[in-house]
């Protein structure tokens, strides 16, 4: 694509809306967001409709909704538990791992993407940042608990517990109970005397 092509693509994109900056997503060309918004569509379906189904509740926790994370670009072990209402960056879905055995209590978040504002300054338009993209990645056996936030970049060690209510924002240790907002490792958890 040539830099008039660009420019017009560009300015399209910006006339209905999309705030697409060069800086973030290079040359983005109408194909490319074309392509993106039926993606958008097809996952926000699955999502809404496949997430809190009654019909099938007693397979959504550990079959049905992992199955609905996994088809979207989750990379998802065995045997994880996913509560209801959990939301998800499902336009980053790729940059989150479930190890085996996760428990994902109701009402959580996930978000892989947040602006960046290490070089936000007075007088700069926050819509024109970029963002900051990094993965979530749970480990084996950890539970997030009810209506915790996972921010973007932190790994919940094995075995690790966070709290109900937890916001998240550094990588919890493994065979640890993290709670709070932000989230602080309050305890080790012990290892059982045989």
């Amino acid at each position: 694509m040539n830099k008039a092509q660009f420019s017009r693509t560009y300015r399209f994109l910006r006339l209905i809306g999309l705030n697409y900056s060069e800086k973030e997503y290079g040359q983005v060309s109408l194909w490319q967001v074309i392509k993106r918004i039926l993606k958008t569509y097809k996952d926000a379906f699955l999502l809404k409709f496949g997430m809190e189904s009654w019909l099938l509740s007693p397979l959504l926790p550990r079959k049905i909704r992992p199955a609905i994370l996994r088809s979207i670009g989750c990379h998802i072990g065995v045997d994880v538990f996913v509560g209801d209402h959990v939301k998800i960056d499902s336009g980053h879905a790729d940059l989150i791992v479930l190890e085996d055995h996760v428990h994902i209590a109701g009402g959580c978040r996930l978000l892989c993407h947040q602006r960046d504002l290490s070089n936000y300054c007075v007088g700069d338009d926050y819509a024109k940042l970029g963002y900051r993209l990094a993965t979530i990645h749970l480990k084996k056996g950890c539970l997030i608990g009810m209506e915790s936030i996972v921010l973007p970049g932190v790994t919940v060690g094995e075995g690790a517990i966070v709290g109900a209510g937890s916001l998240v924002t550094k990588n919890i240790p493994d065979w640890t109970i993290a709670t709070g907002r932000p989230a602080k490792v309050i305890k080790q958890i012990p290892i059982r005397n045989r």
